[in-house]
């Protein structure tokens, strides 16, 4: 078998097996979503009690993400992979076992080191994928969050189906079956992991030292980035686990109805990275982020207004009633799908971003983003129910998320324009009309810059002394922000310091 047969066999393997085990430890991830209702009646607990079950999970799940990252840079993804499997595998079934609410709360906190593989497979998928295909892979990988429905749909059936029931090694059925049967996947999968892949995997930081690794994270950007994660991850994984609540309180549905509509969302907020990922390679990474901003900002400015009417008191003390409005279950599990599916092209479009940038530091870049977007998931509930109680609305949930996407779509077009106005002025027409026979755009148009284009190949610049005519021609070597449009010929430190 030639090199490169090799190296694509290898590649094809480390991808289905990273996305194979990132599915199932998402899924474990998530559970409490579904199962808190049941342990809830169990163990008597309250709604703040409950909610800190799913939060402390989501917490735990989200800070190891950095040192994840560099680890896997460093000694590869494979042993990393492996181990977090098992270690997952130890609480996830002593989780079947909990008799009370300090134990659970414990056991979900150990659990929620599974989300921490995030980060893993997108730095041992970025170490084996060239970077033309890089956002293709990471997209694929990244649709592994559809784990989040897993036990949407299979907890209900096997909670109401196995109650009453004792199994193998004293597990009771119901709820408690389902952290138990995850227990044994998360083995099995370990096992085939460490079978399956190549046994000389790559570690593109294993000679860099830890404080080089850590030096792109000093750069702006990486919190920017981290910022437009929280946007369409945390977001993401907050309605992942206030659905289900979300939908049986405000519309009465049953579980089983709860759990298919929230799935509604999780679906295409997963399997629509993919298609993120083919997007941001074919037509840049921020055009990514602009579409995911704009419908993100339509989508939750609609499902953000209370229902209601505006009561109006004439001059004669006469009372009447105006437009008087009201979400139906239809109307509001469509707009939820629409905001899944920008959800999750923006989330291949963020990370399409970081190989390109940080190359040699997927790893610690790629953790931080993810860790960012994972403390937002657990930051975001605790802020949709305080909204609520001030508000004294539902859907000031979606009032959250507005505010939080406009915050991201502000700073980035804010960022591009303040680049394309002070260090490429050509480049304006990407956002805003040429005026019609100007030279200046005329001959940058004459190299349009592709898509691409590698980082360190020549874009036209064209300079003026005058605001009528060109004078000096030069080109200057490209960044990352400029292989995509809209984008800058050159993106300096200071510049993206100030933005």
């Amino acid at each position: 078998m030639s090199g490169s047969s090799a190296g694509s066999t290898g590649r094809t393997r480390v991808l289905v097996m990273s996305t194979t085990a990132f599915t199932v430890m998402f899924a474990v991830w998530m559970m409490f979503g579904i199962l808190g209702i049941p342990i809830q009646k169990e163990l008597g607990l309250s709604n703040v009690e409950l909610a800190w079950v799913s939060a402390v999970a989501i917490l735990n799940g989200s800070m190891w993400r950095l040192p994840a990252g560099m680890l896997t840079d460093r000694i590869g993804g494979r042993k990393v992979t492996v181990a977090m499997l098992l270690a997952t595998a130890v609480p996830a079934y002593f989780v079947s076992q909990a008799t009370s609410y300090l134990m659970l709360l414990v056991l979900a906190f150990l659990v929620g080191f599974a989300g921490n593989l995030f980060s893993v497979g997108i730095a041992w998928n970025a170490a084996w994928y060239p970077r033309e295909r890089q956002g293709f892979a990471l997209g694929v990988f990244g649709a592994g969050n559809v784990g989040a429905s897993v036990t949407k749909f299979i907890g209900p059936a096997i909670i109401t189906g196995t109650a009453g029931a004792t199994y193998l090694f004293g597990v009771d059925g119901g709820w408690r079956l389902v952290p138990a049967i995850y227990a044994v996947l998360l083995v099995a999968i370990a096992v085939l992991t460490w079978v399956v892949t190549p046994h000389h995997d790559r570690m593109p930081g294993r000679s860099q030292p830890v404080a080089t690794m850590l030096t792109p994270l000093k750069d702006v950007r990486v919190w920017r980035f981290g910022l437009y994660y929280v946007a369409v991850f945390g977001a993401y994984v907050a309605l992942s686990v206030s659905l289900p609540k979300y939908y049986v309180d405000n519309f009465g549905v049953d579980l089983w109805t709860a759990a298919l509509l929230t799935a509604t969302f999780i679906f295409p907020a997963s399997l629509l990275r993919p298609v993120g990922g083919w997007f941001s390679d074919t037509f840049g990474a921020r055009r990514g982020m602009y579409f995911t901003f704009t419908a993100m900002l339509v989508t939750s400015g609609i499902l953000m207004m209370p229902n209601g009417h505006v009561v109006i008191q004439q001059a004669d003390g006469t009372l009447t009633e105006h437009w008087n409005y009201s979400i139906g279950l239809v109307p509001f599990a469509i707009l939820v799908f629409l905001l899944g599916c920008a959800m999750g092209i923006g989330k291949a479009a963020v990370y399409k971003h970081i190989p390109e940038y940080f190359p040699r530091s997927v790893g610690p870049v790629g953790g931080l983003v993810g860790m960012l977007g994972g403390l937002g998931g657990f930051a975001l509930p605790p802020l949709f129910a305080y909204s609520n109680s001030w508000l004294g609305f539902a859907s000031s949930t979606f009032l959250v998320i507005f505010l939080l996407t406009l915050a991201c779509a502000v700073w980035m077009h804010w960022t591009v324009v303040h680049m394309l106005h002070e260090g490429s002025p050509h480049l304006s027409d990407w956002f805003e009309p040429p005026p019609a026979h100007n030279p200046l755009i005329e001959a940058a148009h004459a190299e349009p810059l592709d898509a691409s284009e590698p980082t360190g190949s020549p874009s036209l610049h064209v300079g003026t002394t005058t605001t009528s005519a060109p004078t000096t021609t030069t080109a200057p070597t490209t960044t990352p922000e400029t292989a995509h449009a809209p984008a800058t010929g050159t993106e300096k430190q200071t510049t993206e310091a100030r933005a």
